[in-house]
């Protein structure tokens, strides 16, 4: 038994692994079966916020230059096929977390109770997604949260993938930055009436500096993501012990 328990952890580590790194979109159907998401869970639905995040930041980090609309876009353009791949993952991780963790799902349930009769859950689709108007529950998300936040600094789990992950797929893109700009000319009309190229190249210094921004904020966006993910995976194994 705990051969298989090791091998079916290895076989979801490499579908990640595969799914994140080689943009195998067959691994993420796989780890959806394997979960279970497919039959059980039915709520899975990432907003892809991370890259406009991404976007908005590095726009502020440039905007002291005149093209910092176009390298923002650039940059989002590279990157945010595998800035969505990471969200999901991260999305079904937290999801995971939450949906199976059956403490939290126990207290949840026992608060909803002094709100909702058993029908009244019956016939809901959503629970306290986006409802924190009731004191109780807006306790039992934090503590949440802050679970969360203390394994996280224990372990790094979600930190290291996202500097592993940036690593390995995002910082070559930013490296190449200059390559991928298209540079623009624009006429002065000053007193020698001369044409220049609009923007300026990138030095090594610049280039890092936007690298280590990006990663910064996507493990800021990422977290979020995650504890947001859990908090819909706790409120939504409730509502499914009430479902036909």
């Amino acid at each position: 038994m705990a051969t298989a328990t090791v091998n079916l952890w290895q076989m979801y580590k490499g579908l990640k692994y595969n799914f994140l790194f080689n943009n195998d979109i067959n691994c993420i159907h796989i780890l959806l079966n394997l979960y279970d998401l497919e039959e059980e869970i039915t709520n899975i639905c990432p907003k892809y916020m991370c890259i406009k995040n991404v976007k908005k930041r590095v726009k502020n980090l440039l905007r002291y230059r005149e093209d910092k609309e176009l390298v923002a876009n650039k940059i989002s353009y590279l990157i945010h096929e595998d800035v969505d791949r990471l969200e999901l993952c991260i999305y079904l991780e937290g999801y995971k977390y939450g949906y199976y963790n059956n403490k939290w799902v126990n207290i949840l349930e026992e608060k909803t109770l002094e709100y909702y009769s058993i029908d009244e859950i019956f016939e809901r689709r959503l629970l306290f997604h986006y409802d924190f108007s009731y004191d109780n529950i807006d306790i039992v998300k934090k503590e949440i949260e802050l679970e969360i936040e203390d394994l996280e600094r224990k372990n790094k789990n979600i930190e290291n993938l996202v500097i592993s992950f940036c690593e390995e797929i995002i910082k070559e893109k930013i490296n190449n930055l200059n390559k991928y700009i298209d540079r623009q000319l624009k006429m002065d009309f000053g007193s020698s009436s001369s044409i220049r190229e609009e923007g300026i190249r990138f030095s090594e210094e610049d280039l890092d500096k936007i690298y280590r921004a990006i990663v910064k904020d996507l493990f800021k966006s990422i977290f979020k993501i995650y504890k947001d993910a859990s908090w819909f995976g706790v409120n939504d194994k409730v509502v499914k012990r009430y479902s036909i």
